[in-house]
């Protein structure tokens, strides 16, 4: 279901890019076009096959099977590794525009920091500005869509000729109830969440990249720190509370080989790395910098929270894998 979510905001994001590149046909080479249509033609096709095929263990054939599996998760992490430079290199030509006068801009892309030729054509119309805001904001949708993608793949790769004892007592179907207990609280309280965080975000980046007054600006960021604060040290304290009743828990650790909760745990670890590194850097940066005001003191309690909370949370979803179900 999140593949297939993320797929059709990739279809919509290759549509848009379709729709920009061809506002320029005459002054870029056919494969800018084209890519997006193959991209498109892969996705709907991955979507497809890994609908139909995720959950087997494929036990013929063995080494074409792997070979192909393996070409796939290459494929997805070369698209993955464009997307992310595309999305780079565009935030980074935003802020030098915004930043420097025109006549620079353009001498820095003559000699050599233009990352392709879009940057030569005009896009003057409103059609071609909508095309073209559309499929950058889209951008991290087709980035973890190709995330997800590969994570499936490398599962199914890792099934290939496994055997998996159907009678085994501790594999059990869960049954999950909308109304029942608590699941309606938490369902109810993680959308008022959601629809909180986007609306701030929102009000967040119209105040900080509008030309309004600092006060503003300094306003939006004193309520976007504040919103993420509260949110994170809940967070913490839900995660603290769930590896508690862990300890009282009467289950045994499962300790059974299984390829999709080590690949889980490595996942999640990883991407953990990334937010520890952002939150050492924005420490250092704030204990470095001078003056200290009431947005640097927010900026540091936010990102020492950010740590806590990847650590909380890492630790009660690791322990919630390795549990056995009632």
């Amino acid at each position: 279901g999140g593949l297939i979510l993320f797929a059709i905001f990739s279809l919509v994001m290759d549509v848009f890019k379709i729709g920009y590149y061809s506002s320029f046909y005459s002054c870029l080479s056919a494969i800018k076009i084209i890519y997006p249509i193959v991209q498109a033609i892969f996705v709907v096709v991955q979507t497809y096959f890994l609908w139909v095929s995720a959950k087997d263990c494929i036990h013929v054939h063995l080494n074409v099977t792997r070979c192909g599996l393996m070409l796939t998760l290459t494929t997805n992490l070369a698209v993955w590794m464009s997307a992310v430079t595309d999305e780079s290199v565009h935030k980074a030509h935003s802020k030098l525009k915004k930043n420097m006068t025109e006549e620079i801009f353009r001498w820095l892309l003559k000699v050599g920091m233009r990352s392709s030729s879009v940057e030569e054509c005009n896009c003057n119309s409103q059609i071609c500005q909508i095309f073209k805001n559309g499929y950058f904001w889209l951008y991290p949708f087709n980035i973890e869509y190709s995330l997800f993608a590969s994570a499936m793949v490398y599962v199914m790769w890792k099934n290939v000729g496994r055997f998996i004892d159907h009678h085994s007592h501790h594999i059990q179907r869960l049954k999950f109830r909308l109304f029942r207990r608590t699941f309606f609280v938490g369902i109810m309280l993680g959308l008022i969440i959601l629809v909180s965080g986007l609306g701030v975000l929102i009000l967040y980046e119209v105040q900080v990249n509008s030309n309004t007054e600092s006060s503003k600006k300094s306003q939006a960021l004193t309520m976007y720190y504040v919103f993420n604060i509260v949110c994170l040290s809940l967070m913490s304290l839900v995660c603290i509370g769930g590896s508690v009743i862990y300890r009282f828990d009467k289950r045994d650790m499962d300790r059974h080989k299984n390829p999709t909760r080590t690949l889980d745990v490595a996942l999640l670890m990883g991407a953990a790395l990334g937010q520890y590194a952002i939150s050492y850097y924005s420490i250092v940066a704030i204990v470095a910098s001078t003056p200290r005001d009431t947005i640097s003191a927010l900026n540091l309690t936010y990102a020492l929270l950010m740590i806590a909370q990847h650590t909380f949370q890492n630790i009660f979803i690791i322990e919630g894998l390795h549990r056995q179900p009632p």
